[in-house]
């Protein structure tokens, strides 16, 4: 099974990044995990997302605040999928790592989940890699199982809560 690499630009990002290395984990996904700033070790960034694809990596999950450019930096050098984490890091809240990570140019695409939505960029990375693997699609089917019965589950309690108002 190809891995999934997590890099994030500052370990201050590790308290968020570890939701979605703990979802990985819960799947079975070999994982990766790097600091790495687009900004402050530019080559490395560029080294690293150049030779992922030969290192075994599948996905790329990229994390970062404030100008958000490295999901971007390492999608503009492989042709793997980058899904971009923005990180609510500065005064805007998350809003400016969005923006810089959901607008890129035609041709060099970065999926982008919510502000601070580690475990689904995870998700999402399961989902890429269970549509080359029989094994993992079946783990992501019965997780979506056990989450429609849980909701289900909590509909059934609904009904009480109605008959004792």
């Amino acid at each position: 099974m190809k891995k999934v690499a997590i890099v994030m630009g500052s370990d201050s990002d590790l308290p968020i990044v570890k939701k979605a290395a703990q979802v990985l984990k819960d799947f079975g996904v070999p994982t990766e995990l790097r600091v790495l700033s687009a900004h402050r070790c530019a080559a490395e960034v560029s080294e690293f997302a150049r030779n992922a694809e030969k290192n075994g990596t599948g996905v790329i999950i990229a994390a970062a605040g404030k100008a958000a450019h490295l999901a971007g930096a390492i999608a503009g050098q492989t042709p793997l999928p980058v899904i971009g984490i923005p990180i609510k890091a500065s005064a805007l809240e998350g809003i400016d790592a969005l923006l810089s990570t959901v607008q890129m140019p035609a041709g060099v695409p970065v999926a982008t989940v919510a502000i601070d939505g580690a475990a689904n960029a995870a998700f999402l990375a399961v989902q890429i890699l269970a549509v080359s693997d029989d094994a993992l699609m079946e783990k992501m089917k019965a997780y979506r199982a056990a989450q429609t019965a849980k909701v289900l589950e909590a509909d059934k309690k609904m009904e009480q809560v109605l008959a004792e108002l």
